[in-house]
């Protein structure tokens, strides 16, 4: 296992130290696993906490910040967090108009928040619950009852950021969490497995001359494994499968072409050219763009793609300044 770490039991606290000296204006807690916005919290506004596995990054704790999310709980290596982290987070950015939680689907993650929630309800703190679920691969997967939340997550933190940020009531950031989720779908591609450090082997084999299709951001399994192709075959599988599960044509869209980690950002940039010519060809138009690796799983390569149908509304919201170690913009 060639890893730049210290110790596998050590990981995340090491990263999160990492994070509070490289963002000093960011609360870090490196023993709660907890990310936390410095000015947080502010009074009159909904607060948004969102968290899951560590080997993500920047998803989620690299949202946390003007504009996205108030607060992150960081869980260890592909391990959802406790409800005693997200009952914290919570806590600490409870400004009075109630908490926004964004949950990706999987099962550990979707219990654990739920059980926050509760405790959150018995402080008297008004809680919401967003579940992102934009898979169009797999369902009921590994880990999964029903489709995996991927990387449509960080077009609901970046939206329900923007309209929390104006001071927005919770029933309404949450249900334009809830549309974007509704209008998004994502789907992954692996070239190669990953290693988690508290394994030290990979999670799964591939072949010289193979790749996975439709994988899940844990190493699950896709739809199927097939003989490894081009950047624009690649595209087309994803894309196709999009498309069969919500139509495009005729949509205007946000495109994210996601790094899983591996991938090096010339190799992202090829598969989206392939993707913004998929799109054009098939009616739909691309409004805004986004390439990098933002939804990361360890050191896998490969990409995943997500498409948001979008709305004039959604694209304001998207425009609106953001300023978080791993996102900014406008300000």
């Amino acid at each position: 296992m060639r890893k730049l770490i210290n110790a596998p039991a050590d990981v995340v606290s090491d990263a999160l130290r990492g994070l509070a000296a490289a963002h000093p204006s960011l609360r870090v807690d490196p023993g709660s696993g907890t990310v936390v916005r410095g000015d947080a919290p502010r009074a009159g506004k909904v607060g948004l906490v969102s968290g899951g596995g560590s080997g993500h990054e920047p998803l989620h704790a690299g949202f946390v910040g003007h504009g996205m999310l108030d607060a992150a709980c960081c869980g260890e290596v592909f391990t959802s967090p406790v409800p005693d982290q997200i009952i914290a987070a919570t806590m600490a950015v409870n400004g009075g108009a109630g908490v926004l939680l964004i949950v990706k689907n999987y099962t550990g993650d979707v219990m654990n928040f739920q059980l926050a929630a509760e405790l959150a309800e018995d402080e008297d703190i008004e809680v919401a619950t967003v579940l992102v679920d934009d898979d169009v691969a797999v369902e009921d997967s590994t880990f999964t009852a029903g489709r995996r939340g991927t990387g449509a997550t960080l077009f609901v933190e970046k939206i329900a950021g923007a309209l929390a940020e104006e001071g927005t009531a919770l029933d309404a950031v949450a249900a334009v969490a809830r549309e974007v989720n509704e209008r998004s779908r994502s789907f992954g591609v692996a070239l190669s497995s990953v290693t988690v450090p508290a394994a030290g082997t990979p999670t799964f084999e591939l072949g010289e001359d193979e790749m996975e299709l439709g994988i899940g951001i844990h190493g699950e399994p896709g739809r199927e494994r097939v003989g490894i192709g081009t950047a624009t075959e690649i595209v087309d599988a994803a894309l196709t499968a999009i498309d069969a599960d919500m139509p495009l044509s005729g949509s205007e869209v946000l495109v994210l072409v996601n790094g899983m980690g591996g991938t090096p950002l010339i190799e992202q940039y090829v598969a989206y050219a392939a993707a913004a010519e998929w799109l054009a060809g098939h009616g739909a138009t691309v409004v805004r763009p986004l390439v990098g690796p933002y939804v990361t799983s360890l050191e896998m390569a490969g990409c995943m793609i997500s498409v948001c149908r979008a709305t004039p509304e959604l694209v304001r919201l998207w425009d609106a300044p953001v300023e978080t170690p791993g996102l900014r913009w406008g300000r």
